[in-house]
């Protein structure tokens, strides 16, 4: 499949064209923007950064080959096309020829090469999802400067989201001694260049003077308008909030379903809201580890939990509730479980006792062989966001008094997550992704010791792995929707590897004067500071 940039990009060009030139007659470059994120990004290396909320931060630094619609489909940005093998094992992109890196680097054939073949390099990618992708590369080829061809050991049709989202790090990194922790010295061709970041308080970039290479699913072409952005690290929420109604930032993303109120329907501010592709947030359930190694326990938590009511009054009817593996905006979207499951405690009750959980300790809980029924939840501190920790102790309390269940929550470092992880000594995981194209999936399904980067479950199963062997082998999205509908219904309904419990959306306030921030399309995540401009005021 050939894809000529030009078509690629025409189309869409063409629906954006009256919204840009509109933007682009308003706006004017100059002045300095301040927005306050939940998230601090550890690393700044993107590549082994694995905060999907860090990219609204290194996106302003760091691209990507291809950029994408609002519905999947590609558009040209470092690259200007690509070309698949109809067997889905080879991917050449063609580069554009007048890119720089701002350490005054050309993106080059070689230099885009390189960045594939770290993710060979198990010493590099260690501890992050590259590595699964890694291993998938047979041969990485350079035909002329502006050429790569990316050729797997066999077909795999997510590689192609995964490879035109990578971002590229310039020649020169490698070399560096901040390469894992990211700095000033990883330079990327964005709109953007990190000038400073003060741990924990906040990190500033000015602007790229010489960028004029954005896709065509931005607002305008050339540099970016601010001089300068700041964001502040605020991880609670209610400071966020504190910040942007005193006008101590410009802008805002992360809002509490509380706080959503005070920016509705207020003309001094402007505020919206989007669900993200990927997985949603959910109890990933251990099948190696206590309790949960047991089907009847899974399936009990997976049907006794009233998920609904704990989420409206959490966030005010600002969240949508979660039924299957993936989120509704995403195009491998299935809606086979919606209300199929859950808010039935009579049933998950009779399965704890058919499973011999029947006595109770002195302080309620069930118990068997004098063991409590005690399921510990992981949560690492740097996804602990958007009141997920008043989720997790909402349902502790719920699954007590419905189920008779102990949750422990525990709260961990990145150090003791990844320890945890790889030990499998947990009862559950909760967490979230925004990868899409069955990558999300992948990662979550496939055996641990065979690229399941993620697989917080630990499932090792066949009939998933089947299902996920034949999506990837096909190009066809309507029989990548079957087997990965197929495999939903077993993963849950059957073998209750995981509960879902909300879709993650993002949502982001801003001062009146404050014009072009919005989502990335497709992800719908907070896009970076190019399209943003002031006015007045």
């Amino acid at each position: 499949m050939k894809v000529n940039s030009l078509a690629l990009a025409l189309s869409f060009t063409c629906l954006l064209g009256s919204v840009s030139a509109l933007a682009a007659a308003q706006a004017h470059r100059g002045g300095s923007l301040t927005w306050g994120v939940e998230t601090e990004p550890v690393p700044f290396n993107p590549q082994l950064n694995g905060q999907s909320k860090a990219e609204v931060v290194l996106r302003n630094v760091w691209e990507s080959l291809l950029a994408r619609r609002p519905d999947g489909s590609y558009v040209p940005w470092l690259a200007q096309g690509y070309q698949a093998s109809p067997d889905g094992k080879s991917f050449t992109f063609t580069l554009r020829p007048d890119v720089t890196f701002s350490n005054g680097e050309k993106l080059t054939a070689s230099a885009v090469a390189e960045n594939f073949r770290h993710l060979q390099d198990a010493q590099y990618c260690a501890g992050s999802s590259l590595c699964a992708m890694g291993v998938r590369i047979a041969r990485i080829d350079t035909p002329d400067d502006h050429s790569v061809t990316i050729t797997l050991k066999q077909g795999f049709a997510p590689f192609l989201a995964f490879a035109a989202k990578l971002p590229i790090l310039a020649p020169a990194s490698w070399h560096s001694s901040q390469l894992r922790s990211g700095g000033t010295e990883i330079a990327g061709t964005g709109p953007f260049i990190l000038e400073s970041y003060e741990k924990g308080q906040q990190a500033t970039f000015v602007r790229n003077p010489n960028y004029h290479w954005a896709p065509a699913t931005a607002q305008h072409q050339g540099p970016a308008y601010l001089d300068s952005i700041t964001y502040r690290f605020l991880p609670e929420s209610s400071v966020r909030t504190g910040a942007l109604l005193s006008g101590q930032v410009d802008v805002i993303e992360g809002i509490s379903g509380n706080d959503a109120g005070e920016f509705k329907d207020n003309a001094d501010f402007t505020y919206q809201h989007a669900l993200n592709t990927g997985s949603p947030y959910s109890l990933f359930l251990n099948v190696d580890y206590g309790p949960t190694r047991e089907l009847k326990v899974r399936q009990a938590l997976l049907q006794g939990l009233d998920i609904d009511p704990i989420l409206k009054s959490i966030y005010r009817g600002e969240r949508t509730r979660a039924w299957g593996i993936t989120s509704p905006v995403d195009p491998l979207y299935s809606r086979d479980l919606e209300g199929k499951y859950g808010n039935q405690p009579a049933l998950a009750n009779q399965l704890l006792d058919e499973a011999g959980w029947t006595t109770r300790d002195s302080q309620g809980f069930r118990s068997k062989n004098g063991q409590r029924l005690s399921i510990e939840v992981v949560q690492a501190q740097a996804t602990v966001r958007d009141q997920r920790d008043v989720l997790l102790q909402a349902l502790q309390a719920q699954v007590r008094q419905r189920l008779g269940v102990e949750l422990k929550l525990r709260y961990v470092d990145a150090g003791t997550y990844v320890e945890v992880r790889n030990s499998g000594k947990f009862g559950s995981i909760a967490n979230s992704n925004t990868d899409t194209d069955g990558i999300d999936i992948e990662n979550h399904y496939r055996p641990v010791n065979a690229g399941g980067a993620i697989n917080y479950s630990r499932v090792n199963s066949p009939e998933i792995t089947g299902w996920l062997d034949r999506a990837a082998a096909t190009l066809d999205a309507q029989q990548q929707r079957q087997n990965y509908s197929d495999l939903q219904q077993y993963a849950l309904i059957q073998q209750a590897l995981a509960v879902p419990l909300y879709e993650p959306e993002d949502q982001i306030a801003a001062a009146s004067y404050v014009h072009g921030v919005g989502f990335r399309s497709f992800k719908q995540m907070p896009e970076n500071g190019y399209d943003i401009w002031l006015s007045e005021h």
